[in-house]
């Protein structure tokens, strides 16, 4: 059995992902990292993976368990967003998104969960966003990956608790990372949308790039991954927890009517 922390990253090559393996790292964790690309970052082992093929996922959870012996810390955070209007957005977009947020990370955790439970403990972080509590309108699909995974977190917190493993998704806001640029955008160039969903990416962008770093955004969901037991939610930043406050307490039609004077006008 290894000594040390056995942690396992997915999205882990970039962005949050990678400033969060290196949190673990310096943690005195033994950290790998599941991606499709191997972008080096010393001390921390890759294996090439996409999260959506369960072969290749199962595969390289394997590896980590046959070299050593146990998982005990997986953070879910491989991701990305779509935009544009729901009118216009092809179903295939729409389920790859799914695919992806949603689908894929399922894919890592069921193939992490006999593990953690044969050892009688673990710890699973799970990347969602403020989106996923309060939905961003023209990343309506994004949201909704978001929100089920937050939902997916506090459905499996009771199913594994009685087997040592402890679930928490963490909801992020603006945070500035190559995930803006990798959005993948459709105007609806020539429809009654175009204006309005060119203004609300604009705006989501220039929030994202004025956003908290992804080490800072790091180093909090390292903490929280070493950590037995949290709330099953978390927000990341003050002014973040502050909205998952509001959103709590101010009846829906209201945040709601306010999120789309922001994002929809």
């Amino acid at each position: 059995m290894a000594d040390k922390k056995v942690a396992v990253v997915t999205g882990g090559s970039s962005g949050i992902g990678r400033a969060t393996a290196n949190s673990l790292l310096m943690k005195g964790c033994t950290v790998y990292e599941l991606s499709r690309r191997d972008k080096p970052q010393s001390g921390i082992r890759h294996l090439t993976a996409d999260v959506t093929d369960e072969e290749q996922v199962r595969a390289a959870v394997g590896e980590v368990i046959d070299r050593e012996g146990q998982i005990d810390i997986l953070v879910n955070n491989a991701g990305y967003g779509i935009s544009g209007a729901a009118e216009m957005t092809s179903s295939a977009d729409a389920h790859a998104q799914l695919e992806l947020n949603l689908y894929g990370m399922d894919n890592v955790t069921r193939a992490v969960l006999p593990h953690m439970r044969e050892k009688g403990n673990g710890r699973i972080i799970c990347v969602s966003s403020i989106a996923g509590i309060l939905p961003i309108p023209f990343q309506l699909w994004y949201s909704v990956s978001k929100s089920a995974i937050a939902a997916y977190v506090l459905a499996l917190q009771n199913e594994v608790r009685p087997y040592g493993i402890t679930v928490c998704a963490v909801l992020p806001g603006d945070i500035a990372t190559g995930f803006t640029d990798a959005r993948q955008k459709n105007d609806c160039d020539n429809s009654d949308y175009s204006g309005r969903v060119r203004r609300s990416v604009a705006t989501m962008e220039k929030d994202e790039r004025g956003g908290m770093s992804p080490d800072k955004a790091g180093k909090y969901i390292a903490k929280l991954a070493m950590k037995k037991h949290t709330r099953p939610l978390k927000a990341i930043g003050l002014s973040y927890k502050a909205v998952a406050v509001l959103t709590k307490l101010l009846p829906r039609s209201l945040s709601n009517y306010l999120v789309g004077k922001i994002y929809a006008k």
